[in-house]
């Protein structure tokens, strides 16, 4: 059975967190003398350290409640506050399924935990019979689940999910960055039901926010409790958050984006695989495609001649290229250099 209590490193729970002056006062009214500020200016204000309004138009929008969201800077955040909240260093181990997104190793690694990596099977799906040895280990603390994968693009089915999470003793991270291209039901919706579930969200991919770096973490109120104890006093800028604000006010206009994207999506998709030099194009449930070649690197450096910028992912996957979804003038320009390249290397 899962306790919270057994989990949380004995340091995080004797931490008394800072406490700034936006703790103590949190009104927006008044003569404000007690932060330090300069008195003039429009962005020479400390901005609410837990992000109350933000988290209240995301609770709309997402159908949690405000109170069992936490907000990082990124997702990456979030994922290094999970080691820093449940792993000892140099004691504690982590588990994922690779191949997946690198920033669970490089935060384990930072953070001296070892991680664990099960490999995917042929189809990018989790092999439960690979992960259940692990799961009775005392050591390991986190496992941390990309849903759908990057880079593969794949969702993972949601019993095995389900199963890892009844069965596991320690806390388990789904990765949803991806979810709003997929035709599937968060897991967030579940965070009542599993109290040792973190499913971390973010404003990046299909809300157009990247560079403003808000990442979103679903759970329980006693994990939100440790994590803000943590996390730094002002970690999302009020520029960041009024971002956030301004696109959750825009449902509509990214509702139609997501469907531009997704209809790009199955195009080049169906495009691609008509390109010899396309060995395979594999189902996606996000805003890219994993395609398998005969040669990755030639064909990656033959694109970025051309200013066509894909990711080589060669080093984790053999010959393998992943393609965001772009405008449609950006895709017809990939399949073009593409094609390009396939009627040179014919007449060779």
């Amino acid at each position: 059975m899962f306790d919270l209590e057994n989990i949380i490193r004995p340091n995080i729970k004797l931490l008394t967190p800072y406490s700034s002056a936006r703790d103590e006062f949190s009104g927006s009214e008044g003569i404000f003398l007690d932060a330090n500020e300069n008195p003039y200016g429009m962005m020479n204000r400390y901005p609410d350290p837990y992000q109350r309004e933000v988290k209240e138009a995301i609770s709309k929008l997402k159908k949690v409640p405000a109170e069992n969201i936490f907000l990082g800077n990124g997702s990456d955040e979030v994922i290094d506050i999970c080691f820093r909240a449940f792993c000892e260093p140099g004691k504690d181990k982590a588990l994922t399924f690779t191949p997946t997104y690198g920033m669970y190793g490089v935060s384990a690694a930072i953070n001296d935990v070892k991680m664990i990596n099960v490999p995917l099977n042929d189809h990018f799906m989790i092999d439960i019979d690979k992960v259940e040895p692990y799961l009775d280990d005392k050591n390991l603390k986190l496992i941390f689940i990309c849903s759908p994968n990057n880079p593969s693009g794949n969702l993972m089915r949601p019993e095995v999910i389900g199963n890892i999470i009844e069965e596991f003793k320690g806390i388990v991270i789904v990765d949803e960055a991806y979810i709003d291209f997929a035709k599937a039901e968060s897991f967030n919706q579940k965070i009542d039901k599993y109290p040792n579930l973190i499913v971390m969200q973010t404003f990046s991919k299909a809300y157009g926010l990247a560079s403003a770096r808000v990442g979103m973490a679903f759970t329980s109120k006693e994990i939100i409790g440790y994590f803000n104890k943590i996390k730094p006093p002002y970690n999302v800028s009020k520029p960041n958050q009024e971002a956030v604000m301004t696109r959750i006010s825009e449902a509509e206009g990214t509702k139609k984006e997501i469907e531009a994207i997704l209809s790009e999506r199955e195009r080049v998709a169906d495009e691609l695989g008509k390109i010899r030099i396309i060995e395979r194009v594999y189902p996606s449930d996000a805003n890219f495609v994993l395609v398998k070649t005969d040669d990755a690197t030639l064909i990656y450096e033959y694109l970025v001649d051309r200013r066509v910028i894909v990711r080589n992912r060669h080093s984790v996957i053999n010959n393998a290229l992943r393609v965001t979804i772009g405008t449609p003038r950006e895709n017809n320009a990939l399949i073009a250099a593409l094609n390009g390249l396939a009627d040179e290397m014919i007449s060779r």
